[in-house]
């Protein structure tokens, strides 16, 4: 990671790949908290007449606070308290003026995230996405299975959070609101010590009163304070002193923060706890029947009893089995019988319909025979409750074990978001800087510019940047970096990692949902929630899936069944105490039931929960399913040169002088036209010109005024010094400006350039007084990835806007054979495009803003975590710890997760392609072989939780280049 700088100290590490615009008006923060503005583009306005009576209609609604309609642009912006009406029945009022409403913008666009329960297959996804996207203003839904989220992006002017929760529950699923889109500078405070309403009027009028509050909402029922605030201007721990403040006497209320931090890890706790009790309660009922049918009677001298007849031919054993079975048909297996309904209700099937066919069948086909035994003498007939019970019994110990592996899943994840400590030592300075007092508080109540101690051992709680003292901090766990990094005063530091042996001062520069931390869990989160193309398979798969199991179960019932009763097989082949019928209907319950749709929904997400989220804890940032899957598909991969190949941090390492100019002056002139340059070539030659001026004794800390600064891509920058023209750049610059350059210029770029050093040449009024010769080093494992690259079948290429001898240099140093020099950031474009063109998937690497327009252009766009933010946004994968040695890694990762969904998918096919026919009986009549239906349930429970075990194997993953230091180490030792 940068350690030096001052640079960005207010921008996010990383920007939110999803970011959204809310475009509301701000013209005072205080109008905002309850108006809200439209803007509508009208067609058919032809004077000021036709505005007047827009105004006048819309002006009258109840509820808008100010309209201003413009004839000339078509446009009519009304600002609105939404409390009483909406943006949807301003349209229509405009539209009854018979004027056209061409067009209704989405300006207005909040995100949410929803937790739900209930999704056992891809069919219940795609239920819950229908009924989102059939809800009036909602834009784009994307659900997770494995992740049983959903996220919603909506108008709020059409609707909101609550209809949206709705909609979910209507669809026959449990719907909790995670978080809303505006949640990042909110805070949730629980406040205790108000009983009424003139206590919430209290608190709100205390809290609008603060600078930086931009709106309060309280819940008064559940003692609940929402604040929207800036956090340059305020915070939570100046909030809850606020809130503390208000009362009449001194701590009347007393807030505290409402946190929900592990509320998913609790639910998923209490959802594994549902499904052991039911599997508990279920054996409690489910064994004995078990035992009365098929146990006992083997033993007859224990079993005799359960034969002896109550009334006609009703014995004991039938009436027992009817009784422990009928608890477990009801109320253990009621959840089937809700899911059914709910899924039947949307016009869609899923495993619950299978499930509750084939025990239904089971279960009513019995009592059809304890009726007739009850009312006939002569009548025999086999009961299936046991069949009923234990297929119940079976399907929630596999779903209780789903459960159990599915939490295994975001194992990583949960590792990254525990990393930040609990607690941090706030400090109170004086007007001098000095310590008056330390205080540990709650690492959330922490405010950006809050300064903070951190002692040896202890973990950074938050984004900062040293202020004093000097350490070694441990960042391994946030980008993969085994060694401690030095900082000293000035130095960034990230949330999460470890201060190893000094003590250091940190002032807060990122806190909550800004830090590093925060958003690599929130990038790994939309990984995990995004479809990766894959899954588009088991997504049309599932629209056909349960039909046409009901379909093949009733077609086995009928094969088996008239033949039968037609005598067309041997009647030897109907066990004992079964008739035709009976042993049909075994069969159809069985292709009922082993039949399973869960597999397949499960094979694609959760191998990809697995892989982003050890990415993720190797310093991988894989920015969805959709990245994941192109990246093993990549066959040339371009790196940029400067910062990517090379370490990115230029020195200058020889300085030459062709006329008679001085070397002070030179240098003097080359830092005024380059002080306002953001190259990297152009802080070495300003960094080197400081040194030599304090080597040489020079004082003069005035810096020459530098006028028509202008830059120019790829070659270099000019400006006007003290009535000069100056140019400093390449050879290129100094050709394109009509500047001579002698032989001994040439002669000198050459050999430069031969020794991978670039020249920065500073020409005055036309004449190349002097150069600069730059050398950016390489990476250290720069060739090593190179070379692992080509023995995986993908080829290198280097793109620079450096000239060419430099970059051939660097080119053969690392062992890149092709090279494309000189090129500006749309050129590296256009090259990639050239190469996808002849059907290459291209993966581009680079860290600059010169490399973005490149890294969207590509299938895969990999950012150096050290990079800019706009390289990190265009990205579609980000390497936190700047390691080339990454990039193995990630296509490495993309490989083996592509393998293992493929390997899911064979699985949960290939299970269901085998266990159907032979839950049909296709091996009875030669094997005598066939699946009862307890036993089909229970296969169908561990397709499911095969499926998840084989993606919990990715969790044992390592790095490719890591494994071949390893092997390369024991073959040294065994050599030895």
């Amino acid at each position: 990671m940068e350690q030096n700088g001052k640079d960005s100290l207010t921008a996010p590490l990383l920007q939110s790949p999803e970011s959204v615009a809310v475009n509301f008006s701000q013209g005072s923060w205080r109008s905002d908290k309850s108006t809200r503005k439209v803007t509508f583009r009208i067609g058919g306005m032809e004077c000021a007449s036709c505005a007047a009576s827009i105004e006048s209609v819309v002006g009258n609604m109840k509820g808008v606070e100010s309209v201003l309609v413009s004839p000339l642009q078509g446009q009519a912006v009304i600002k609105y308290r939404p409390e009483f009406i909406n943006a949807k029945r301003i349209k229509e009022a405009i539209e009854d003026l018979n004027f056209e409403v061409n067009e209704f913008p989405d300006q207005d666009i909040a995100v949410c995230r929803v937790r739900i329960k209930g999704m056992a297959c891809t069919s219940c996804s795609e239920s819950v996405e229908r009924a989102l996207l059939m809800v009036d203003g909602v834009k784009k839904a994307v659900v997770g299975l494995a992740l049983e989220e959903a996220k919603i992006h909506f108008d709020p002017n059409v609707t909101d959070s609550p209809r949206l929760l709705e909609a979910i529950e209507d669809a026959g699923f449990g719907a909790e609101l995670i978080n809303s889109g505006d949640d990042a500078n909110k805070v949730h405070l629980k406040v205790e010590g108000f009983h009424s309403p003139e206590d919430a009027t209290i608190i709100k009028s205390h809290l609008e009163a603060v600078e930086g509050v931009n709106h309060v909402e309280i819940d008064e029922v559940n003692h609940k304070v929402t604040v929207a605030y800036d956090p340059d201007l305020t915070g939570p721990r100046f909030l809850i002193e606020c809130i503390q403040e208000a009362g009449s006497t001194p701590n009347l209320y007393h807030a505290s923060l409402y946190t929900t931090t592990r509320a998913r890890e609790t639910e998923r706790q209490h959802e594994t706890i549902a499904y052991r009790n039911q599997f508990l309660w279920s054996c409690l009922f489910s064994v004995p029947v078990f035992l009365f049918s098929m146990i006992l009677p083997m033993f007859l001298p224990f079993g005799d009893w359960l034969s002896y007849k109550l009334y006609h031919n009703l014995n004991i054993g039938m009436l027992l089995r009817w009784v422990f079975c009928t608890p477990v048909q009801f109320i253990i297996g009621w959840r089937f019988y809700m899911g059914s309904y709910h899924a039947l209700r949307r016009a869609s099937a899923n495993m619950d319909v299978l499930v509750a066919l084939g025990t239904n069948a089971a279960y009513f086909y019995s009592i059809y025979i304890l009726i007739k035994a009850l009312t006939s003498e002569f009548f025999e007939g086999q009961d299936f409750f046991e069949t009923s019970s234990m297929l119940i019994s079976f399907i929630l110990l596999g779903k209780y074990l789903e459960v159990v592996a599915k939490g295994k899943t975001s194992d990583a994840l949960a590792k990254l978001t525990e990393l930040a400590p609990d607690t941090a030592i706030l400090l109170t300075l004086d007007a001098d800087g000095n310590i008056i007092s330390e205080t540990e508080i709650s690492t959330q109540l922490l405010q950006r510019n809050d300064v903070i101690k951190i002692v040896p051992g202890s973990k950074v709680p938050v984004d900062g940047v040293v202020v004093k003292g000097q350490s070694h901090v441990n960042e391994s766990m946030i980008t993969g970096e085994a060694n401690p990094i030095a900082k000293r005063t000035g130095d960034k530091v990230i949330g999460g990692t470890v201060n190893e042996n000094g003590c250091i001062i940190v002032k807060a520069t990122h806190v909550g949902s800004e830090t590093a931390l925060s958003q690599i869990v929130q990038l790994v989160e939309v990984a995990q929630l995004a479809r990766a193309p894959v899954q588009k398979l088991a997504d049309k798969i599932s629209r056909f899936f349960v039909p046409t199991v009901v379909i093949a179960a009733f077609v086995t019932w009928l094969g088996w069944f008239i033949p039968g009763e037609a005598q067309l097989y041997p009647r030897s082949w109907i066990p004992k105490a079964m008739d035709a019928f009976e042993l049909a209907l075994q069969f159809g319950i069985s292709v009922l039931v082993v039949a399973c749709p869960c597999a397949l929904g499960l094979a694609t997400p959760t191998a990809v929960m697995v892989a982003t989220g050890k990415g993720a804890s190797q310093g991988i940032l894989i920015k969805g399913g959709n990245a994941l899957e192109k990246a093993h598909k990549v066959k040339t991969v371009i790196f940029d040169k400067t910062g990517t190949l090379t370490v990115g941090r230029p020195t200058v390492v020889q300085t030459k002088i062709f006329t008679k100019m001085s070397l002070l002056e030179l240098c003097e002139l080359a830092t005024a036209a380059e002080i306002n340059s953001e190259h990297p070539l152009a802080k070495a030659v300003i960094e080197h010109s400081k040194k030599l001026q304090q080597q040489y004794g020079s004082h003069n800390d005035h810096l020459r005024e530098a006028k028509d600064f202008e830059v120019h891509p790829s070659t270099g920058v000019s400006a006007s010094i003290g009535g000069k023209r100056v140019l400093v750049g390449n050879k290129r610059l100094m050709l394109s400006s009509q500047v001579p350059v002698s032989p001994e210029i040439e002669d000198y770029t050459f050999d430069m350039e031969h020794l991978a050093r670039t020249c920065v040449l500073v020409a005055v009024d036309g004449v190349i007084h002097g150069a600069f010769a730059v050398s950016d080093p390489l990476k250290p494992e720069a060739g090593r990835v190179v070379s692992f690259l080509n023995s995986m079948g993908i080829s290198s290429i280097m793109v620079t806007g450096d000239n060419w001898a430099t970059a051939t240099a660097i080119a053969k140093e690392v062992g890149i054979n092709k090279v494309f020099a000189e090129t500006d950031p749309v050129g590296k474009a256009d090259k990639i495009r050239d190469l996808q063109a002849k059907g290459l998937t291209v993966a581009m690497v680079g860290d600059g803003i010169n490399d973005s327009p490149a890294l969207v252009a590509a299938d895969v766009g990999m950012a150096i975590g050290a990079g800019t933010d706009i390289a990190i946004e265009a990205a579609d994968v980000v390497l936190i710890k700047s390691n080339l040695e990454d990039v193995v890694t990630a296509i490495d990762l993309s490989r083996r997760t592509l393998a293992r969904i493929r390997l899911n998918y064979v699985w949960a096919l290939g299970y269901n392609v085998l266990g159907m026919p032979i839950a049909a009986g296709i091996l009875y009549p030669f094997t005598g072989i066939r699946l009862p239906p307890w036993l089909a349930g229970a296969c169908m429970a561990a397709s499911s939780i095969s499926v998840v075990c084989s993606s919990l194997l990715l969790q044992s993953y390592k790095k490719p280049l890591q494994i071949q230091d390893a092997e390369i180490s024991g073959d040294y030792l065994n050599s030895v």
